[in-house]
């Protein structure tokens, strides 16, 4: 909410009458998954203090540096429809986020799943731990294993230099459409997912497929496009679809 303080994310200092000292309390980021729901109704100091958390896995209360717990994940959410009174986060800021997902609406199905588990006022939603950090811990280091071939990486980057310079690589009509390309930190956000994408495959190396299927997860919000874009309704999405066309694959 807009009333929100930074020290209501990483913590402040309290002062003691009976002790004559200050002491620290921990705020809410100290913990190993964090959701920042609606992050873009928080002030932009918010923002800045749970990203910089983000970045160097630490924060600073007072004169005293603290390192976060691990692992540190950070879900955020953006409500699309309702944007009054919001503070949109800078693009630089949007750019630590590994990926961004959309979260359309359900079909029918899970409509009806979400009509049976919630339309019966009495009933307890029981939630248990499905992981525990020592899992996830082990599951990162099973992913750094995932093998992916330097022609591999060669086309990740071809991709993302796409993104900056679609001219280059046969698709000048994007140009005009492209205010900002993906940086450096979405190359190794883009080899790092499909890493994962493989793993979660039950696979032991990276394909093409891994690539292209995450890939639009990775880059959607680090490619900015321009007025001319907006004007003609071509999202980043389409940009991505069709640097994916004409990328060659080796």
């Amino acid at each position: 909410t807009p009333d929100l303080l930074p020290a209501d994310v990483i913590g402040t200092l309290i002062y003691s009458p009976n002790k004559g000292e200050f002491t620290t309390k921990k705020g809410p980021i100290f913990t190993n998954l964090l959701l920042a729901d609606e992050i873009n109704r928080a002030p932009a100091k918010v923002q800045s203090a749970l990203l910089e958390g983000m970045q160097e896995r630490q924060v600073t209360i007072g004169e005293e540096t603290y390192p976060l717990p691990q692992p540190f994940l950070v879900l955020a959410t953006e409500n699309p429809i309702d944007q009054e009174g919001t503070y949109p986060l800078p693009e630089a800021q949007m750019d630590r986020f590994m990926l961004k997902l959309l979260v359309n609406y359900p079909n029918k199905e899970e409509e009806l799943k979400i009509l049976d588990s919630n339309a019966n006022v009495s009933v307890r939603h029981d939630v248990s731990p499905v992981v525990d950090a020592e899992t996830i811990f082990k599951s990162r280091k099973l992913v750094d294993q995932i093998y992916l071939d330097d022609k591999l990486k060669g086309y990740i980057v071809d991709v993302v230099l796409a993104s900056r310079n679609p001219e280059k690589f046969g698709a000048s009509e994007l140009s005009a459409f492209i205010r900002f390309g993906a940086s450096p930190r979405a190359t190794i956000s883009l080899a790092l997912a499909s890493k994962a994408s493989a793993f979660m495959q039950g696979r032991s190396f990276v394909t093409p497929q891994d690539i292209k299927s995450i890939g639009f997860d990775v880059l959607r919000h680090r490619i900015i496009v321009s007025y001319e874009a907006e004007a003609e309704d071509i999202s980043s999405d389409d940009i991505i679809k069709t640097i994916f066309e004409t990328v060659p694959v080796p």
